[in-house]
């Protein structure tokens, strides 16, 4: 089975060609379902079809869904929600205040996530491509898996039994609300939901992403962040994909610039994402809607090869044993080291990069050993851990 993530900056031609490498998945026989998890649903409009949140079959192998996430997040939050209001409101926040602070923001889009677990685990499909939002949503939705497991992992196992001591305590002094053990079970249904979906993502044997960019130097930019990022999180990139190239049948004067300034940006795409392969799409003669003309730009992209085939087995995270130690590499391409902020906390490692931050839990044998040394080395981050003795 094959997850394939398609993000890229919003206008770039992101949801076309995840539809369109949909379609040819479909055409190669495999049991494909498509799904969007951008808020702006425009999934939809390029088949000409109203998809909605129930899945629709498009064509022959071939089912799409726009995923309502916000659905999803009221049917295993109402408890926790509840339950929050109602310390809001002992504390003197008004009605709708309480309403909206009871809500973390992101949370409705980790429900989306959870779906394409769902998914995978069906065994139903061969295939499940992902339109997701653009950059920067994509970005925080994919990180949050990582940061609710964190925190559920400390606060859920013990929050339970602290409950049953401190409950009584509370209920003789105060009238202050008190978690019973619905609002707890609805934690742990929201845990049991959220459990392996980062794993699975994580999972370059069965999850990649792919970057569809434009030959412009402000798009260029934010994929090469992009691309960091997802690093940064360990997610595996396994293409890239230049969009609305200029053909060579144009040849009006007037885009000899055009031209020149895509050849450039191009050549800058194909060496600063190398290893990653770069493919190329010409800017079509008409309107990319439709199964016929998804199919034509899938068959321009992919040519006769396999669209779903890992094409980059590319680890975002690494171990080495060394003569100085074991050295723990995390790829962070693009990165200055101004950029880079680095600690340790017991058993973690907390890497951030921009707005970004990362705790990686060390393996065992690296957790009672002392960091030697630090250093970003050909775009990636090195950590040495002394040798054992």
């Amino acid at each position: 089975m094959r997850i394939l993530l398609f993000t890229g900056k919003g206008g770039v031609g992101k949801t076309t060609t995840a539809a369109a490498t949909a379609v040819r998945c479909a055409d190669a026989g495999q049991r494909t379902i498509v799904l969007s998890t951008d808020p702006a649903h425009s999934l939809g409009d390029a088949f000409d079809l109203d998809l909605g949140d129930l899945t629709v079959e498009i064509a022959d192998g071939l089912w799409g869904q726009q995923l309502d996430a916000q659905d999803r997040m009221e049917d295993a939050w109402d408890d926790i929600q509840d339950y929050l209001q109602a310390v809001f409101r002992w504390g003197g926040v008004d009605e709708i205040e309480a309403e909206e602070l009871s809500v973390v923001p992101g949370l409705d889009e980790i429900f989306a996530l959870t779906d394409i677990k769902r998914y995978a685990a069906s065994g139903d499909w061969d295939t499940i491509v992902v339109d997701c939002a653009p950059t920067a949503e994509t970005i925080r939705l994919l990180s949050l898996p990582g940061v609710l497991a964190w925190w559920m992992e400390r606060l859920f196992p013990m929050g339970r039994r602290v409950n049953k001591v401190v409950s009584p305590l509370l209920g003789a002094v105060t009238d202050v609300p008190v978690p019973g053990d619905d609002v707890f079970g609805a934690i742990e249904r929201f845990y049991e939901r959220l459990d392996g979906v980062k794993e699975l993502l994580t999972d370059r044997t069965v999850t990649t992403a792919r970057l569809v960019v434009n030959p412009e130097r402000v798009v260029v930019a934010e994929a090469r962040r992009t691309f960091t990022y997802l690093s940064l999180f360990g997610y595996s990139v396994d293409a890239v994909i230049a969009n609305r190239l200029l053909p060579e049948a144009v040849s009006d004067p007037w885009f000899e610039d055009w031209k020149q300034r895509h050849v450039e940006h191009l050549a800058s795409i194909e060496e600063g994402f190398a290893p990653v392969p770069v493919l190329r799409a010409e800017l079509a003669p008409h309107e990319l809607v439709g199964i016929d003309r998804l199919r034509e730009f899938g068959t321009a992209l992919y040519g006769e090869d396999d669209p779903a085939r890992h094409r980059a087995d590319v680890s975002p995270m690494r171990m080495e044993r060394t003569d100085a130690g074991d050295v723990l590499s995390v790829d962070l391409p693009f990165v200055a080291k101004d950029e880079l902020v680095l600690g340790r906390r017991e058993d973690e490692l907390l890497v951030r990069v921009g707005p970004y931050r990362r705790s990686i839990l060390l393996p065992d044998s690296l957790k009672r050993r002392q960091v030697v040394d630090a250093a970003l080395q050909d775009g990636a981050l090195a950590v040495t851990f002394a040798p054992t003795r």
